[in-house]
């Protein structure tokens, strides 16, 4: 969730460093100036004191799901877990490729559990968070999909389209992926084979 600053949160002088996309009441704008005191935006990757990765849910959109990300918010903090929004923080252009590879990579390098990519169709950032190894990104657009892409592919990104689904579907989907537990026995195989293909196409 997005961090709110109030008056009292502003310091008599010096420097504020806060999350990108924070928001500020009035009276803290207004105290902010008055202070002179810096507002310092910085990216999630930048702001310390995370939750662990296991409770943490890497999420980002470009302009084309900006709407269902803040829609899906509250969904994650309502199951406990820690979203780590990297934007967009605003419905203007943005490059998939580039949000998608930003949840990836926290993923990737266990800062986060799971993710979770909104574009406009869910196609492009499927594709794009797919070439960070050791991503497992699966475009889900119902119950069974995002079961599946659990249960037998131990998918940790999930991909939405923004403008394919609506916001109950999406919750939908969300609340069934995340609920769904990898099964193991034979899957894990397949998924050992997939992980191969990676190692292999890395090394040529």
């Amino acid at each position: 969730m997005r961090q709110v600053f109030t008056e009292r949160d502003i310091p008599l002088s010096g420097e504020l460093r806060v999350a990108k996309g924070a928001i500020f009441t009035p009276s803290a704008r207004d105290a902010a100036r008055e202070r002179r005191v810096r507002i310092i935006e910085l990216s999630p990757d930048e702001i310390p004191g995370l939750a662990p990765p296991e409770i943490t849910v890497a999420i980002g959109a470009d302009h084309g799901g900006f709407r269902m990300k803040q829609a899906l918010l509250p969904i994650l903090a309502e199951l406990g877990l820690a979203p780590r929004d990297v934007g967009v923080f605003e419905e203007k252009p943005a490059d998939y490729p580039d949000i998608a590879a930003k949840v990836a990579r926290l993923v990737a390098d266990g800062t986060a559990a799971r993710g979770v990519i909104i574009d406009g169709a869910g196609i492009g950032s499927a594709m794009a968070a797919n070439k960070i190894h050791g991503v497992r990104a699966a475009l889900c657009y119902d119950v069974a999909s995002a079961r599946n892409s659990r249960e037998h592919n131990n998918a940790n990104v999930l991909t939405l389209g923004g403008r394919l689904l609506t916001a109950s579907q999406a919750e939908t989907v969300l609340r069934t992926w995340l609920a769904t537990n990898f099964a193991g026995g034979r899957h894990q195989a397949r998924v050992d084979k997939i992980m191969e293909i990676e190692k292999g196409a890395s090394s040529q």
